[in-house]
């Protein structure tokens, strides 16, 4: 997947999508370690495409990970991630962490 991006990581779902033959896509909610990462929504087809317009439309970092993506269709909507997902999901966690902090910091000046 692409990427694209909120301010607020926790609040900005995750978008997984496949080729455009069939897309599929699954969006994450992180709420925090207490809450954990939820499956937000999902879909195939035009359901997908919309999932994705909805993300760029909004800047949400959108990743590409057919794995990660078939992994997470199975889990219903408002469950939390499998464990088998868990380490991949948190790879993509954490990198949106470190680009919204990126984004925090002022421009250097020379």
């Amino acid at each position: 997947m692409g990427d694209g991006e909120r301010s607020d990581a926790e609040q900005a779902p995750e978008v997984d999508a496949l080729d455009s033959l069939d897309p599929i896509a699954v969006a994450l909610r992180s709420a925090g370690r207490a809450e954990g990462t939820k499956v937000i929504a999902k879909g195939h087809g035009a359901t997908a495409e919309q999932i994705l317009e909805i993300a760029f439309s909004e800047g949400v970092k959108v990743r590409s990970d057919a794995e990660l993506v078939q992994m997470l269709d199975v889990v219903d909507i408002d469950s939390d991630i499998p464990l088998e997902a868990l380490s991949a999901v948190a790879e993509i966690l954490t990198y949106l962490y470190r680009l919204n902090a990126n984004a925090m910091q002022p421009p250097e000046q020379e």
